[in-house]
């Protein structure tokens, strides 16, 4: 992809940033660390952050998009809604909601290892 000058100029002024998207991750799919949190703040969507509802943040798969999470230790799966932004720790692909994390055993650990995939 080409820029001009005054077009890089543009995007250095407005602060704006380029994220590398691995193939897998444009197919829906990944594998990764996942962990769980239970704020009761806004999240990235404008909705407020409920724990009890089976929710997720990922760092750029459109909001309302509907994710298969499996941890890999136990096989056990989850279907979340993504509506959040995040997780901003290396490694780690999902934060997941309490109570998604709680579906699929990873509340006592704090941390998983997990695989995901678009369902919808």
């Amino acid at each position: 992809m080409k820029f001009t000058s005054a077009a890089l100029a543009a995007l250095f002024a407005v602060g704006a940033t380029f994220t590398s998207v691995t193939p897998s991750q444009a197919a829906g799919t990944g594998c990764g660390g996942a962990s769980w949190y239970a704020l009761s703040s806004r999240t990235a969507s404008g909705e407020r952050m409920n724990a009890s509802y089976l929710t997720a943040a990922h760092r750029n798969l459109k909001f309302g998009t509907k994710v298969a999470v499996t941890n890999k230790r136990n096989g056990k799966t989850v279907v979340v809604r993504i509506n959040d932004r995040g997780p901003f720790i290396r490694g780690r692909v999902l934060d997941l909601s309490k109570a998604a994390a709680s579906h699929i055993g990873m509340i006592n650990s704090g941390t998983a290892s997990v695989c995901y995939r678009i369902v919808s």
